[in-house]
């Protein structure tokens, strides 16, 4: 069966909200991931074409597409090529290994990582972001996203979601006070902050690898063209038991990975 708008009830009927400050791509992200959660679009399911979603929810293709492929790193949906874009037959969940400071990971003998960081800001939480940090839906996080570059190329895009508010004050009161402080530390990564406050304790977790594209927005960040090939890391991390980092690694193909990590306790 041809998958259409008209398929799926009164879905489409609300306007798409955009918080402030959110890209129109999030938002769009998080309604399609809600209504996959919520089983207006079944498990396995055909979903309807760009153009017509677009229409619907008030959006370019282009913002349509890069919400896709969001979705598709994810895990939600997965595209079968001449055919479409389905469901996932079964919905992933964010697990909890220990980890390094992404520009560690990054670094190779005699060669730095430089670490520019282009924004900290708190945001709602999108639905994989929630899922990740096992918080509630309407909860707000802290983003952070940093470009890593040798020589002064870009190499590699990190984005860092950890608690805000209340819930980042149960894992750690002083981190939270050092975030209000300092909002965005200079020259490193959330990580690399978070292990000078946590200390060494912060662990285990969990990384996924997947191949994607860079699109068009990304693309601009790494100087890459939007169908450049990236590696995607997905990782995710606890600190006292609690769910407390999610972070995606986006790194031009042919970069080389320090991964050797130390063993589980």
């Amino acid at each position: 069966m041809v998958a259409t708008v008209d398929n799926f009830g009164d879905f489409f009927d609300q306007p798409l909200t955009v918080p402030l400050g959110q890209p129109r791509r999030v938002a769009v992200y998080s309604r399609l991931a809600a209504g996959i959660r919520a089983q207006v679009f079944p498990l396995g399911s055909l979903l309807p074409k760009e153009s017509d979603l677009g229409t619907r929810l008030g959006v370019s293709r282009t913002v349509v597409r890069e919400a896709l492929m969001l979705l598709e790193e994810d895990g939600l949906i997965h595209t079968r090529r001449g055919v479409g874009r389905f469901v996932a037959p079964e919905l992933p969940r964010a697990g909890l290994e220990r980890l390094r400071p992404f520009e560690e990971v990054l670094a190779s003998q005699g060669q730095t990582v430089g670490v520019e960081n282009l924004q900290a800001t708190i945001q709602h939480a999108t639905d994989f972001v929630a899922g990740g940090l096992k918080l509630d839906p309407d909860a707000n996080t802290w983003f952070w996203e940093t470009r890593l570059t040798r020589d002064g190329e870009p190499v590699a895009l990190v984005q860092e979601h950890i608690p805000a508010g209340r819930d980042l004050r149960d894992i750690s009161p002083v981190l939270a006070e050092r975030l209000r402080e300092d909002p965005q530390d200079q020259g490193r990564t959330l990580f690399a902050v978070m292990t000078d406050v946590l200390g060494p304790v912060f662990g285990p977790g969990e990384c996924a690898m997947t191949a994607g594209v860079a699109g068009a927005t990304r693309g601009r960040l790494l100087s890459l063209a939007p169908s450049a090939p990236l590696l995607i890391l997905t990782q995710t991390a606890q600190h006292g038991g609690r769910a407390a980092y999610l972070a995606k690694y986006l790194v031009r193909a042919g970069e080389r990975l320090s991964i050797n990590q130390p063993p589980q306790s």
